[in-house]
């Protein structure tokens, strides 16, 4: 059994004590989606955010850059323990998370996405894009410049789930901090040995 219902545009949990504290959050994700409304139609975020939440599912875009790092034998033990961790991470979230939840997407059968999406029939909460997307950011940047690239790149592909209408944004929210959090777990549990070639601008 879900232990937090989200229904439609509105929140309820069996305990009513928080019922306040889910309506705020109802109101957050309200006023989130309403700041994208102008930029939905247009071509340019339209195209951009599309593409990157497709070439963002189930995690193709963060293991291709894995595979990429992973021809660099300096970067190499980075690249697969990140690939490694990913896997899992989509193990966790969409099999043990997600069950926790029961929450509706913010799309409704009216709506027309301009692109092609998949459609997810998971709970909505939490996004399984932000996670995967930060924690990938945590572990490929780990002790190189790549921070500077893979956290902006993180935050659009985790951004562009609210575009599509496929998540709230309390969703990506808190998928981006459970990534964040998990990849630090990954990086407690399983160092990797720091040497001058991974180090600084490498």
């Amino acid at each position: 059994m879900p232990i937090v219902h989200i229904v439609g545009s509105h929140t309820y949990a069996p305990n009513q004590k928080d019922a306040t504290g889910l309506r705020q959050l109802d109101r957050f994700d309200t006023a989130v989606d309403h700041a994208f409304a102008p930029l939905r139609g247009r071509i340019m975020y339209d195209r951009l955010f599309y593409i990157l939440s497709a070439l963002a599912d189930h995690s193709l875009l963060w293991e291709l850059m894995a595979a990429t790092l992973a021809i660099s034998p300096r970067r190499r033990p980075l690249a697969m323990r990140a690939a490694a961790a990913l896997a899992a991470e989509s193990v966790v979230i969409n099999v043990i998370v997600k069950s926790l939840f029961s929450r509706e997407r913010p799309i409704d059968q009216s709506y027309e996405h301009p692109h092609h999406l998949r459609y997810p029939l998971t709970s909505s909460f939490p996004s399984g894009h932000a996670t995967a997307a930060f924690a990938a950011a945590t572990l490929l940047s780990d002790r190189t410049w790549l921070r500077w690239l893979l956290y902006p790149l993180a935050t659009l592909v985790a951004l562009s789930r609210i575009h599509v209408r496929i998540h709230h944004a309390s969703d990506v929210l808190g998928g981006a901090i459970i990534g964040l959090c998990f990849a630090k777990l990954i990086k407690y549990l399983l160092p990797v040995s720091s040497s001058p070639s991974t180090d600084g601008a490498s």
